[in-house]
């Protein structure tokens, strides 16, 4: 019966990543530092919150786009943060995590034949769902850029198929984001345009030198801007699924029939998890803020210590350092380090063509495995 099903799923892959850790699994003494999976449990006070729900038979159906006090919670948090303005009636929905926002947005908006772009390397979920939405992903080469996806070079690839620009900032796999001014730079040129600009925001607690900074809060763009956020990473979360997508009320509207015809409304339970997250837990990602901080300064320090090319990450918990010798693939190469390192990272490839030559270091473990990491690799890289 294979044949008859959606060509378009079948020619979908497995996350490079996923593919990768999958691989891995079950060695003996390998140090895995591949998944962007937070270290910390989720804080006391919200999984009280969780069991209270429970207890108080808070099990139904919400509301299609969410519990109305979570979406209140939400719009005062990201006015407070981000400096952004969505009402909580008609302008936010609580999603099954930021997954199923990308994914209801790009659903909605995408017809055959359209084009989105968005930076490589990139994070390898947006490809899939843009593809199985009808549209053509382009990818767009930020390597001589620090990994930043400019003005400059979303001008060069716009055409009148353009229906789509992805801004992951912070990014996953390589940390970096972009200022104010970048932001606004690209606002310039998209305004007034017929093209919608979808910001995955996920890591947006998790910035160190700068606040982050939201492309949403420029009234110039705000009606053509989708924001995603949510409690996966700020909250350390990720069980939960709980996303946050924001945008404006004329698109919100047919944004939420695909979310209410796909899952209803997310779970209930982690909904109220979510609000006890953006009530009394505002200051919960601070705590984890400063330790991936330390990480990744320590990170930084020891790949450049090894003479190990890299850009320093802005926010989120990765490093993507040049690591690839010997015009080997980044894929093989990863499968090297396991067989002779017993060391895992994710193949840079994972991350679309322009991730070749790279590896993606994940900082969300403890200082004592991020250790062992770095010492096996820098006695792999000094006999190679």
């Amino acid at each position: 019966m294979e044949h008859l099903l959606n060509q378009n799923v079948k020619d979908i892959e497995i996350s490079g990543i996923r593919k990768f850790f999958n691989l891995v699994q079950g060695k003996k003494d390998i140090i895995s530092l591949t998944i962007g999976q937070p270290d910390f449990q989720t804080p006391d006070h919200i999984k009280r919150a969780t069991k209270e729900s429970l207890d108080q038979n808070l099990t139904t159906y919400t509301p299609n786009a969410g519990v109305p006090e979570l979406r209140e919670a939400v719009s005062n948090y990201v006015k407070s943060n981000y400096q952004l303005n969505y009402s909580p009636e008609n302008e936010i929905i609580i999603t099954v995590g930021a997954s199923q926002a990308i994914d209801i947005t790009l659903r909605t908006i995408i017809q055959p034949g359209d084009e989105v772009l968005l930076p490589g390397p990139v994070y390898p979920g947006y490809e899939p769902l843009i593809k199985l939405a009808g549209g053509t992903p382009v990818y767009v080469d930020t390597r001589e850029h620090n990994f930043k996806f400019t003005a400059d070079l979303i001008q060069q690839y716009i055409t009148p198929k353009t229906k789509c620009v992805i801004l992951p900032y912070p990014s996953n796999p390589t940390g970096v984001t972009l200022s104010k001014n970048e932001l606004q730079e690209i606002a310039n040129l998209l305004k007034d345009q017929p093209i919608f600009i979808l910001a995955d925001e996920i890591y947006s607690e998790l910035t160190y030198e700068e606040d982050h900074f939201s492309i949403g809060s420029f009234d110039e763009v705000r009606k053509q801007t989708f924001i995603v956020q949510g409690v996966s990473k700020s909250h350390s979360m990720t069980g939960f699924r709980i996303g946050f997508l924001m945008g404006d009320s004329e698109v919100m509207k047919h944004v939420l029939k695909v979310h209410q015809y796909n899952v209803s409304c997310a779970t209930s339970t982690s909904q109220y998890a979510a609000l006890e997250a953006m009530t009394n837990g505002l200051n919960d990602p601070k705590i984890m803020r400063e330790s991936y901080l330390k990480r990744r300064n320590y990170v930084v320090q020891r790949l450049e210590a090894m003479g190990v090319e890299v850009v320093k990450p802005d926010g989120a918990f990765y490093v993507f350092p040049k690591l690839t010798p010997h015009n080997q693939a980044s894929f093989d190469f990863g499968l090297t380090l396991v067989d002779h390192a017993n060391l895992a990272l994710v193949p840079g490839d994972a991350f679309s063509s322009y991730g070749q030559g790279y590896m993606r270091i994940s900082y969300a473990y403890h200082e004592d495995v991020l250790k062992e990491g770095l010492d096996r690799l820098e006695q792999f890289l000094n006999h190679y």
